[in-house]
């Protein structure tokens, strides 16, 4: 199998006495690449002691290195975090981060052929020269997974409109739907016909809508599955979409069900959201996730 790459942010989740890694991008490849072996990351960290904290925990965890830029003018990315009652955080991200000066990798091409799906958001597309580079991969013959993340103002609907047109698989929550809806499309707001619509428009072979703790849609060749997981023990529900991304992205690689996928996606976030930040210390997670994606382990 060929890599699943991600292009974007490389974040610090700063919470009241604590930080952990993450950033959107990074959360999913982290999950890709426990439960696949085949993930890279392109990104962009500062000089600074968060930068080589976050170089230190990729080479960890056998992340490549080889596209994550050093940037000596700029910070590395960090978002503060305000947990809710329902243990929801509302991020306040800085602007001008490391991520946002990412450069056109030199060997973009290269990359493009070795990928079999490229992972991307909205959040680092907010600075022109970071925009640039996540655009310099549309249009190749690859996949390409666009997961909204709308945070804050940091997007247009120039931003949301090149992405959706690159996309064949598209992941939002109902929040950033209902924001789809009322950018390029007329009339009433209704989930499903709504989908349908947007994915008619840009050409969009499979999308989810997440919805917290009330379940999930997923909806492909105007056929819709909804699932509903349950958990009892909620700590801290940074990263879930993130965890349903990666298993959505594996599950649609490996021509997977809808019904199956949504099943999988949903229980992953599920585990996620049981622990503190986005990433699980304990790998044993992975271990029962790993048994529904044979085709695609490559072990090291």
């Amino acid at each position: 199998m060929k890599n699943i790459t991600a292009i974007g942010d490389i974040i610090f989740d700063v919470y009241t006495g604590y930080k952990k890694m993450g950033g959107a991008s990074l959360n999913f490849i982290y999950h890709i690449n426990k439960l696949t072996w085949n993930g890279t990351l392109i990104s962009r960290v500062g000089n600074d002691s968060l930068g080589k904290e976050a170089l230190e925990f990729l080479g960890k965890n056998n992340l490549p290195l080889c596209y994550i830029q050093v940037d000596n003018l700029h910070e590395t990315g960090v978002a503060f975090a305000n947990l809710d009652h329902n243990k929801i955080p509302h991020w306040e991200i800085p602007p001008e981060s490391a991520y946002d000066f990412m450069d056109i990798p030199a060997d973009r091409d290269k990359i493009i052929e070795n990928t079999s799906c490229l992972y991307f958001g909205s959040l680092a597309q907010r600075m022109e020269k970071s925009r640039a580079a996540v655009r310099s991969f549309f249009g190749g013959n690859t996949k390409y997974f666009f997961d909204i993340n709308i945070r804050q103002n940091y997007y247009t609907k120039d931003i949301l409109e090149m992405s959706l047109r690159a996309t064949d698989v598209l992941k939002a929550n109902d929040e950033e739907l209902y924001l789809l809806h009322k950018m390029f499309l007329p009339g009433k707001f209704e989930l499903n016909l709504s989908v349908s619509a947007i994915m008619e428009e840009f050409n969009i072979e499979l999308t989810a809508v997440t919805m917290g703790d009330k379940g999930a849609w997923l909806i492909k060749n105007n056929e819709s599955n909804f699932y509903k997981a349950t958990v009892n023990e909620i700590v801290d529900t940074t990263g879930a979409g993130d965890a349903y991304s990666a298993i959505l992205c594996l599950g649609y690689l490996n021509n997977m069900e809808p019904n199956k996928i949504n099943k999988l996606a949903s229980d992953f976030a599920t585990e996620i959201v049981k622990l503190p930040g986005a990433i699980p210390r304990d790998e044993t997670l992975y271990e029962k996730f790993r048994l529904f994606f044979p085709s695609v382990l490559c072990p090291l």
